[in-house]
């Protein structure tokens, strides 16, 4: 038993040796065979204007015709170089009349470009792809050699178009970069649908998912002002949206956004919290300001006459915007007249002069009046009337209250 297994082995050997040799003395052994349809990588061995020659390990070259050519762009024939590596799809395996294997580069890189499409399809990989022309039903968008299409419904660029109904107001996005996801491919029927709808939301659903994961309390980032409402702004941090509250937008009250900010501009922001459980991310624009209320002993003083505006009436005074503070002047402080309501005096958003007359920073309070700074204003005005007269018929008086006695006296 163990001599006839020895004996097979031998015989099994020189089988083998005996292919080798034949091999060696047949040019074509080991070479492929070529069928209609096969796509296969070769080297450039040869190019003239009517031909390219390419090497495909065949018992003869592959060329690709002057037909052929034609349907490359000049700048895909330009790049073609002898020593290069391409791909080619066989139109014709080699006959006995013409003794070479017909090849086409362009269905060769169509082929690809499909196969490269259904992965992604599969896949659910995006694409960034170039508006190339466009269409009443919407745009047109290359995938390498295979055409795309984005349906209008499927678009977030360019709405405009949509709602003038003029297919031409596609004109300006020729030449724009897409963010797209492939949602529909079929190879037989040369369908290859796209969406930017889609795209944009695995998009920011992947942004948000990365900031989320690295924002924490006290970050400063700077974004782009998305919307305003009427609690707050939207600000897009980078494909995620974080709320400005109305009251973390100024250190001085505001009644709506657009009193601080628009639609497109670039802010910085602090991250006041990161609400992981609700995907929330709250935001601040005033505490990246400085807190108006610690510099005002450093600006203004009791007894001073400052310049404000009023900002809101309630039944027990006026509250007045002082510099980046607001103060209350009570309606005690708004007249010597008896008076039912701060409207009889003011209106909110006038102009006028105020004395503070208390100042308290640490429970944000600064209190004013209005009546005495016009007692004020009245007794410089006399006064400076006053100088402006003959010495001889100059009355002097030292307090507002004495001139406004005086002159009652002269009336009488």
């Amino acid at each position: 038993m163990e001599q006839e297994h020895l004996s097979g082995s031998k015989d099994a050997t020189r089988d083998e040796a005996m292919m080798t040799m034949a091999e060696l003395f047949d040019p074509s052994a080991g070479l492929k065979d070529v069928r209609y349809g096969d796509i296969l990588t070769g080297t450039i061995v040869r190019i003239s204007p009517t031909e390219i020659l390419i090497d495909i390990g065949c018992k003869c070259e592959g060329v690709v015709s002057g037909r052929e050519l034609e349907r490359l762009s000049p700048e895909d024939r330009a790049a073609l170089k002898v020593g290069d590596q391409v791909t080619v799809y066989v139109l014709r395996p080699e006959t006995e009349d013409e003794g070479h294997v017909a090849l086409s580069l362009a269905r060769a890189w169509v082929e690809q470009d499909w196969a490269n499409a259904q992965r992604m399809f599969e896949s659910g990989e995006l694409y960034e792809g170039t508006v190339s022309g466009y269409n009443k039903g919407g745009l047109i968008v290359n995938f390498g050699h295979v055409r795309g299409f984005v349906p209008v419904s499927q678009l977030e660029s360019g709405r405009e178009a949509t709602r003038t109904g003029d297919e031409h107001a596609w004109s300006h996005m020729i030449g724009r970069k897409l963010r797209l996801k492939i949602i529909e491919i079929d190879r037989r029927r040369n369908r290859l649908i796209m969406s930017e709808r889609a795209a944009m939301q695995e998009w920011r659903k992947e942004q948000r998912d990365r900031l989320m994961s690295s924002l924490k309390e006290g970050d400063v980032l700077t974004g782009r002002v998305s919307s305003l409402v009427d609690f707050g702004a939207f600000v897009d941090l980078g494909g995620a949206d974080g709320l400005i509250h109305l009251s973390e937008l100024a250190w001085t009250p505001v009644t709506h956004p657009r009193e601080v900010v628009n639609v497109g501009d670039t802010v910085q922001v602090y991250v006041l919290q990161v609400d992981h459980a609700r995907q929330r991310i709250s935001l601040s624009l005033k505490r990246l300001q400085p807190e108006p209320w610690a510099q005002v002993l450093g600006q203004y003083e009791i007894g001073q006459i400052v310049p404000a505006t009023i900002t809101r009436l309630a039944s027990f005074g006026a509250f007045a915007r002082v510099g980046e503070v607001e103060g209350l002047i009570h309606i005690s402080e708004l007249t010597d007249e008896n008076i039912a309501h701060p409207r009889e005096v003011v209106q909110e958003g006038d102009a006028v002069q105020v004395k503070i007359i208390q100042i308290d920073p640490e429970r944000r309070r600064m209190g004013l009046s209005l009546k005495q700074a016009r007692g004020v204003a009245d007794w410089e005005e006399y006064r400076a009337a006053q100088q402006a007269m003959p010495a001889s018929s100059k009355t002097v008086y030292h307090t507002p209250s004495a001139a406004m006695s005086a002159d009652s006296h002269d009336a009488v």
